[in-house]
């Protein structure tokens, strides 16, 4: 199981690719039971999204999400992360992200502990 735990924490984001649509407004809540991972999410361009994933030894992450944008679109897609944890003790998690909807593009984000 990880040393790092995700469990009952909240995540914002601080950068985001042009074609993703998280932003600073979108509050991720995680869950961790074990190795699974679990987050709902919202705020900004998200009206409400979910994820689902699976954590290693290391925290990394491997996860899937789903959300409904402000368009009343349906997106999909996959991400990897990769944990820092920073001197103040909270956790950044760099993020490489695919859309398995819409234009299928990929991505990087990097969401930190609030």
């Amino acid at each position: 199981m990880s040393t790092i735990s995700y469990n009952n924490k909240i995540f914002k984001p601080v950068s985001n690719t042009e074609n993703g649509e998280t932003s600073s407004e979108t509050i991720f809540h995680y869950r961790q039971n074990k190795n699974i991972l679990t987050a709902t999410y919202s705020g900004g361009k998200i009206k409400s999204g979910h994820l689902i994933g699976l954590v290693n030894e290391a925290g990394y992450t491997d996860m899937r999400y789903h959300q409904v944008n402000n368009n009343d679109e349906l997106m999909t897609g996959i991400c990897h992360s990769v944990p820092e944890v920073l001197p103040n003790g909270k956790i950044r998690l760099l993020e490489t992200w695919k859309w398995t909807s819409g234009d299928q593009s990929q991505g990087t984000s990097v969401i930190e502990e609030v």
